[in-house]
């Protein structure tokens, strides 16, 4: 991407671009990513984050990671850990950028204070739902705090006092004295710093007072140099104490300030059939309603990597998704159709049978086995080929057969052929029944001259299934992963909680899959297409603790791609 060119479906690129063209902070680009440590990211995070970092790298700007870690109560160092690690897996690199806000209390602190003294800040002792009342609504004014106008070494004496624990939580805060008539609810005298007897796990229990995220986030935002401050959309309320905030930092501690920020909003990502809010990831961690943060089938980045999802697919997904001004919500099936499209170009092919179906080849001799030669991807050369065992006993799917086929039904049926991908051609000649008469057994006998690549028979046989040795299988584990939400909108009240729209078989473990070796044998971390049956990802966990379990990335039908064409 060049910052010559406009972006259609990025707006903030071209209102970066003019900023530059115009001299704008002397033409300098510096952006930041603000992570609270009090949850694992989701994909959401992910827009943000790669929206920031590749407009730094476009225009040759700086990017930040800092840490906005101002409530010890909900945050810990597991998350800290676990948002380096998305992001280093993402692709980020922060240099020697990375940040915590709490590093920069002190400062802020000393800034809050010369706020007092210039009478722009007051400790009140209004409760929180006084605070509520008085502040009115969105048709009717404010009124002013009782303690509104208490003298700046009253407020002096007393912020110090807060500092040094001397209230309760609760019984005090510190608050900005702007117009509590204004229209904007966000003016009327915002709170700025409260009282929270908590240990952080950065600063132990040095405080006992912590700053609001508004009144924090654009005082470091300049403070760092930021020049563009890129928030999602239900901020721009904000954006006028964003400004008053920094005008003020500018003025009182030029010293200390290195730009003059500018916050611009944009829509956040939302999706179907999937839940954004933290507070809901959380619940659904806390109450076990999932394996935790990393299960797969949760759209944080640990649950999307553990599924098999790719860094290249999800950046695919949020440059296709763009950057637009107004919320509104992506179909999931537009990032599986990104899921595919990126693996359908690196997984190789194997075989395994999910449904097996025995079936017996009388004709070939009961001690032969053959190795046949399999490309690992059609059609392309480059990615070699593997070495498959065959043998008299096979396993073929249970949906591969029909003893009383439809018309169409170009797979096996009595007195029916089918190619064995890579072998030969099978002609069904007898079918076993259990005492209930379900089909648990298939004879059959192949032709010889049909060996794929070699065949001499002239036969056209329209139908290709795939197959795995029973002599030769190795079995493993496979989960089968689909939507946790039975709704496209979870959270539609309709239905009561979120929770109630979990989709009950959002996860189906099969056991004792038989598969061809290479797939067993294969590295932590390797991604497959099974043949005919989607793409699937050996879970790096289990790897670890000496586990063959396979997660279902994504199925190989494209809804997406069809309703789009």
């Amino acid at each position: 991407m060049s910052n010559e060119t406009e972006v259609q479906t990025n707006f903030i690129h071209n209102l970066i671009k003019k900023d530059v063209e115009e001299g704008k902070n002397n033409g300098a680009v510096h952006t930041r990513f603000p992570p609270e440590p009090n949850g694992y990211l989701h994909i959401g995070h992910a827009k943000a984050v790669l929206l920031n970092y590749n407009l730094a790298k476009t225009f040759n700007g700086k990017f930040n990671v800092r840490f906005d870690d101002t409530n010890p109560i909900k945050e810990e160092q597991e998350f800290v850990d676990s948002i380096l690690e998305d992001l280093r897996w993402l692709g980020v690199d922060w240099e020697d950028r990375l940040f915590f806000t709490s590093d920069s209390f002190e400062i802020k602190y000393e800034f809050a204070q010369k706020l007092i003294k210039a009478g722009r800040a007051y400790v009140c002792d209004l409760d929180p739902e006084q605070i509520r009342e008085y502040r009115g609504t969105l048709t009717e004014p404010g009124k002013n705090s009782p303690y509104r106008d208490r003298s700046a070494e009253e407020n002096l004496d007393l912020f110090e006092r807060m500092r040094q624990g001397e209230f309760p939580n609760g019984s005090k805060v510190l608050r900005a004295k702007i117009d509590m008539s204004s229209g904007n609810l966000n003016m009327r005298d915002p709170v700025i710093y409260r009282i929270l007897h908590a240990h952080h796990h950065r600063t132990g229990d040095k405080w006992c007072i912590y700053p609001m995220y508004d009144f924090d986030h654009p005082f470091t935002d300049s403070l760092e140099g930021i020049t563009h401050s890129l928030c999602s959309i239900e901020y721009s309320d904000h954006r006028p104490l964003y400004d008053w905030i920094v005008d003020n930092a500018l003025e009182l501690m030029p010293e200390v300030m290195k730009s003059r920020s500018q916050q611009t909003e944009f829509a956040r990502l939302n999706m179907t059939y999937t839940v954004m809010s933290k507070r809901k990831l959380r619940r659904l961690v806390e109450e076990k309603h999932v394996e935790g943060w990393d299960d797969p089938r949760m759209p944080t980045i640990a649950g999307l990597r553990r599924r098999g999802i790719t860094p290249a697919a999800i950046a695919d997904f949020q440059e296709r998704v763009g950057v637009a001004r107004a919320d509104s919500t992506v179909d999931l099936a537009m990032f599986e159709h990104c899921i595919r499209e990126d693996l359908g170009e690196k997984a190789h092919r194997m075989m395994a049978v999910l449904d097996p179906l025995k079936v017996v080849i009388t004709n070939w001799p009961e001690d032969k086995a053959e190795m046949l030669e399999l490309e690992n991807m059609p059609g392309d050369e480059s990615a070699g080929t593997r070495q498959v065992p065959f043998g008299r006993e096979i396993y073929i799917e249970q949906e591969d057969f029909m003893e009383e086929p439809p018309k169409k039904f170009h797979r096996l049926a009595p007195g029916k052929e089918v190619r064995l991908k890579g072998a030969y051609v099978i002609l069904c000649e007898e079918v076993i029944k259990d005492a209930n008469g379900k089909v648990v057994e298939l004879r059959c006998t192949y032709d010889p001259q049909t060996k794929s690549g070699q065949d001499t028979s002239g036969k056209k046989v329209k139908g290709v299934i795939h197959w795995v040795s029973a002599k030769h299988a190795e079995k493993i584990t496979v989960r089968m992963y689909d939507n946790l939400f039975t709704k496209e909108n979870p959270e539609d009240e309709e239905n009561g909680d979120f929770l109630n729209n979990i989709n009950p078989d959002s996860l189906i473990t099969l056991t004792d899959i038989p598969a061809e070796p290479a797939i067993a044998e294969a590295p932590a971390g390797s991604r497959f297409q099974f043949m005919r049956k989607g793409y699937f990802y050996l879970d790096h966990v289990d790897a670890a603790k000496g586990n063959i379990i396979y997660n279902r990335i994504v199925g190989l039908r494209d809804t997406w791609a069809k309703k789009n064409k």
